[in-house]
């Protein structure tokens, strides 16, 4: 070597990253029909109306104390799944209808995380009331008073909203983005607007269920999936010095 030649000195080796798009798109595709399917079968199931009073609610629920000891669990999925199901929708449609899918997103996201972490939960004043023998007319005053907090309320309207309007808009997503059959898109149209105003917890089940009919042509559409169709592959972003 003479002096003053540089010397190109190679750039270390580095481990391949892992790519693990297959475990998430997969994951997806497994969660999107779970939560509809677990809250429609708690409403097939539930001894109580929706519109009962608290009082004539507790009464159902001690009269099958067991049965909706279990339904709960049913009821855990849905808070626990409903969020990601929602992404998992969107992202099946995204591409071909990014707009639509854009709006049905953030108006159905908004309104589940509103409920699911402001609303009561899964352990209700009357399952509570039951589960553990409390005075049924003080937690009524307390279900009384819960119920009338603006924030509360709020939280309520925005969680029908994403129920009705939201999960239409990504029914129509689906629907256009051609990922689905046209089916599925209409039974998330059908499944989440009716639901709100079916007076029935039998009826209103059965609306859920067709609604995971539509969650769940949206993860066989993930299923379906190329790794490079779902996302970008992974890499290292490169730092200039």
């Amino acid at each position: 070597m003479t002096p003053g030649t540089a010397t190109a000195v190679a750039p270390p080796a580095t481990k391949p990253l892992r790519d693990v798009r297959g475990f998430w798109r997969v994951l997806l595709a497994v969660t999107a029909p779970l939560p509809m399917l677990a809250k429609g079968i708690f409403y097939l199931l539930t001894p109580a109306e929706g519109s009962d009073n608290f009082k004539d609610t507790v009464a159902a629920f001690a009269a099958h104390e067991q049965l909706v000891g279990a339904l709960k669990w049913f009821d855990a999925v849905f808070v626990a799944g409903l969020v990601p199901a929602t992404f998992a929708v969107a992202w099946a449609a995204r591409r071909g209808a990014p707009r639509l899918t854009t709006a049905g997103a953030v108006i159905s996201l908004l309104g589940f995380l509103a409920g699911c972490t402001l609303l009561g939960g899964v352990e209700t004043p009357a399952l509570l009331t039951v589960q553990h023998h409390l005075d049924t007319a003080a937690v009524a005053k307390l279900d009384d008073a819960l119920s009338a907090e603006p924030l509360i309320q709020l939280s309520g309207l925005l969680f029908i909203v994403g129920i009705v309007v939201g999960l239409a808009l990504l029914g129509a997503a689906l629907w256009r983005s051609r990922v689905v059959p046209a089916w599925a898109g209409i039974a998330l149209i059908v499944g989440g607007a009716t639901h709100p105003f079916i007076p029935s917890h039998v009826g209103q089940g059965v609306g859920l269920l067709v609604a995971a009919a539509g969650f769940t042509a949206a993860g066989i559409a993930l299923l379906r999936m190329r790794n490079d169709e779902f996302d970008l592959p992974p890499t290292r972003s490169l730092t200039q010095g």
